[in-house]
């Protein structure tokens, strides 16, 4: 029988707990050995009371912007609390980042106006831009998060109203797990995805912070390029960049910024033998790309 392409492959999926399955049904797929650790996870915010006053006030903006499937999820939520129907949007155009917000949205009963090319902030930007001189934006986010859309929307001439719909925060539980898993060496991963900047973060943290981080994967992962025998799979050009600013490398980068993406590319990073630490951990293929 043919073996799949990511059979041997350990891979350890660091989404939220609510939102891992998707990507590790898919790599389990591919033949994949999964690990489940969450990196983040998703509180309400502190108050509600912004978020509230936005969507009483909905009739006042034009455009709505939701930038996560956390981001729709926390909004009908608390549409629902204040017993607003999705005739509230109707007047509103709607922009989604990526498929998957908007598949969020759909699934809601109502249309998403517009998906940007590329599904990161700038892009975004690129689609509103000239759109939105004149208009009232309201932006529908977590706690922290990058300021691109609101700064340049505001720059091309929007009021924008950023209001909180959950935060992310790092799952203390989590810590001893992971580090269970990385000094074990059979249950080691060969692969660790990253979904966002918030979950290269927490991993950092759990791991005791950047410098710290650094050496335990490189205690624990052998000898790729170019700090550790585990690879880093990043779903996007902003946690590409996270990865680096917190010293870690990228391994692993989707070519299209979804959770399709990031498995297409582990397998293509699986399949094309380019990475020592598999052979090292004795995986039956010829290794895995850094």
């Amino acid at each position: 029988m043919k073996s799949k392409p990511l059979s041997g492959v350990r891979v350890l999926v660091g989404r939220a707990r609510h939102q891992a399955s998707a990507l590790s049904t898919e790599l389990r797929k591919r033949g994949a050995e999964v690990m489940e650790v969450p990196f983040i996870e998703i509180r309400e915010p502190k108050s509600f009371l912004p978020l509230d006053a936005a969507l009483k006030n909905l009739h006042a903006y034009d455009w709505l912007i939701l930038t996560s499937v956390n981001g729709v999820e926390a909004l009908w939520k608390r549409m629902t609390k204040l017993k607003l129907t999705k005739a509230s949007l109707k007047s509103l155009r709607i922009a989604a980042i990526g498929p998957a917000t908007k598949k969020a949205i759909v699934q809601c009963g109502v249309e998403v106006d517009v998906v940007p090319r590329e599904y990161v902030a700038e892009s975004v930007v690129r689609s509103l831009r000239r759109r939105v001189k004149g208009k009232r934006v309201l932006l529908v986010r977590a706690k922290v998060a990058r300021d691109v859309i609101p700064r340049e929307l505001r720059q091309a001439g929007a009021h924008v109203d950023v209001v909180e719909g959950y935060e992310t925060v790092v799952p203390e539980s989590s810590q001893r797990r992971l580090l269970a898993l990385l000094k074990n060496p059979r249950r080691r991963p060969h692969v660790v995805t990253f979904t966002s900047s918030s979950t290269v973060r927490n991993f950092v943290a759990l791991l005791g912070g950047p410098r710290t981080a650094a050496r335990t994967l490189q205690a624990f992962g052998g000898r790729n390029v170019p700090h550790t025998g585990i690879g880093m799979a990043s779903i996007g050009p902003v946690t590409s960049a996270t990865l680096q600013e917190m010293g870690l490398g990228v391994s692993v980068s989707a070519r299209e910024f979804t959770i399709p993406g990031l498995v297409d590319a582990i397998v293509h990073w699986a399949m094309t033998g380019r990475q020592s630490d598999v052979q090292a951990h004795a995986v039956p293929r010829r290794g895995v790309r850094g």
